[in-house]
């Protein structure tokens, strides 16, 4: 992988783990709404919103970029939509943005010939 896929990867992780939030706080203001008379549903229903499209926006380029199976990019897909899975594909893509990183390093140094 170049650095270009690794910053890909760093991009999609690093608006995973907001993205779960908003989502998580979401359904809470869902819960509240309806229990309560705080309405922050508009509010976070923009922000969650928002970091979805990104999400969705980087995990078409790191798609692009990494060449990951249907199933591997069918898997981060799904994570998007559960409440808690931007957590689990942050650390999966965390490893992965770490290990993209150290192979363009060695290949531009000239220590790795692949």
């Amino acid at each position: 992988m170049d650095l270009k896929t690794a910053s890909a990867l760093r991009r999609l992780r690093l608006v995973s783990a907001p993205e779960a939030v908003s989502f998580l706080v979401l359904l809470l203001c869902s819960v509240l709404k309806r229990t309560t008379d705080f309405n922050g549903v508009p509010v976070m229903g923009a922000v969650h919103g928002v970091l979805f499209v990104l999400y969705v926006v980087f995990w078409l380029d790191a798609w692009n970029r990494t060449k990951w199976s249907f199933g591997t990019a069918a898997l981060y897909f799904v994570l998007s939509v559960l409440p808690t899975g931007g957590f689990f594909a942050e650390r999966t893509l965390r490893r992965e943005s770490e290990n993209a990183v150290i192979a363009a390093r060695a290949r531009q140094e000239g220590t790795v010939n692949a």
